[in-house]
């Protein structure tokens, strides 16, 4: 990771996920010093330092000898489908506490904390593009606990400048192939002639990952403390056309089998954000077409 500090620490947990790789070399190239807070020992290309946020003393340790300036905090269950129910509600709140309550501790409070919560919070909400105001309507165990997350991160609005932030969904190169934009591209990359699903009527707001790391650190540096903020695109799109479009891609169409097993419970059927309120805080995104990132997942090395 880069040197350069022009800005201060930034303190990332789950760095080594997903979002967080994109978010560091975000923040890096801003200007910060990343440093990475994770479970497992640190490497010698990168500054990180090791805790388990489910232990306070851990976390409090770890938080006191970073001393950031900023915090991101990405870390937890991400997967809605998650079989283990109770390390989801430790992980989203639990863990999300301990991190506040280690950085409240500290003499000089970070000037920005985002904390991830997640879109699933409003379920299955009727309204064309569900915006802040929208009534939260949880319908799966994940939703609650990042909902429950949020309510309990409101206690230390006093102490702290914090901003709720709700990813919509998102997806690009390095995705688990738990999620279903890399399963089906997967599928493709390697030419298989069928892939089982669920529901293909099912409609989301996709992003670019790269796009989401962008919109984090834009509001880090806006740091609006106490308010809410969706990450979306406000373009909704089913799975079924998202097939289409990687068959154009690929070359070919796929044979889709619907699997019950996939057929999640309480699914919500559509959940397309505005992105309004974003826009008001840190100004326009450039877009990033869902079929450009869908070529860029495609033709990427394996």
């Amino acid at each position: 990771m880069a040197s350069c500090s022009s800005r201060g620490t930034a303190l990332v947990t789950g760095c080594r996920g997903f979002t967080g790789r994109y978010l560091a070399r975000r923040l890096e190239d801003a200007g910060y010093r990343v440093v990475g807070l994770v479970r497992g020992p640190g490497t010698v290309d990168a500054p990180l330092v090791a805790a388990d946020l489910g232990d306070p003393g851990q976390t409090a340790q770890a938080v006191a000898q970073v001393r950031p300036d900023v915090v991101v905090h990405l870390a937890g269950v991400s997967f809605v489908g998650h079989a283990d129910v109770a390390d989801v509600y430790n992980a989203n709140i639990l863990g999300t506490r301990n991190l506040l309550e280690a950085l409240a501790g500290l003499d000089r409070p970070p000037r920005a904390v985002l904390l991830a919560s997640s879109a699933n919070v409003y379920g299955n909400a009727q309204a064309a593009a569900l915006d802040e105001g929208v009534p939260p309507a949880p319908a799966n165990d994940y939703a609650v606990s990042k909902l429950a997350m949020e309510y309990m991160a409101r206690l230390w609005l006093d102490r702290l400048p914090i901003t709720l932030v709700r990813p919509f969904n998102y997806t690009g190169v390095g995705q688990s192939l738990d999620f279903v934009l890399p399963k089906i591209v997967d599928h493709f990359r390697r030419g298989a002639a069928e892939i089982e699903l669920g529901d293909t009527d099912v409609s989301r707001d996709f992003s670019d990952v790269r796009t989401v790391a962008e919109a984090y650190q834009r509001l880090v540096e806006a740091a609006p403390a106490g308010e809410v903020v969706n990450i979306c695109s406000g373009v909704g799109y089913s799975l079924a056309s998202v097939l289409e479009m990687l068959a154009g891609i690929a070359g070919y169409a796929i044979t889709v089998r619907r699997s019950p097993a996939l057929m999640r419970r309480n699914e919500v059927r559509s959940l397309v954000g505005s992105p309004e309120k974003l826009r008001r805080l840190i100004g326009p995104l450039p877009p990033i077409p869902l079929a450009e990132t869908l070529r860029w997942m495609f033709e990427a090395r394996a």
